[in-house]
């Protein structure tokens, strides 16, 4: 399960990573329960992304899959039509990463939400990347 310690590491990460792009980012950090382990919301991050980016992380963790993944499996004709409404929703488009420790079992996931789509990608793999992932 992921340490307090490492949470914080990938919130720094987040924070960095957002702060060199210029977007302010909500940040939620869950533990493999998928329960609520650390939270950011940047100064000037949009309140009703606060919710996205708690979803998304928990929508990794349930699954231990990135969740444009598992948006894969939504989309008309995929496999599993609905499955964003089962375990009380699901956000299933980019911006939530499963984190795996060095030996690749999933220790938590990263949820970010405050940008465009392509840029809360692009700071939840910094966040995941914090880690070595």
């Amino acid at each position: 399960m992921i340490t307090n310690d490492q949470a914080h590491a990938v919130i720094a990460a987040s924070e960095a990573r957002a702060t060199q792009i210029g977007v302010s980012m909500n940040i939620a950090v869950f533990d493999t329960a998928a329960q609520l382990k650390a939270f950011s919301r940047m100064d000037g991050a949009v309140l009703g992304s606060i919710d996205i980016a708690i979803g998304k992380a928990r929508t990794a963790a349930l699954f231990g899959m990135r969740t444009e993944d598992i948006g894969e499996f939504c989309k008309p004709g995929g496999t599993s039509p609905s499955l964003e409404n089962s375990n009380g929703g699901l956000v299933v488009f980019a911006g939530g990463i499963p984190i795996r420790n060095a030996e690749g079992k999933l220790i938590g996931a990263v949820g970010i939400s405050g940008g465009a789509v392509a840029q809360d990608l692009d700071v939840a793999e910094a966040a995941a990347a914090a880690l070595g992932n």
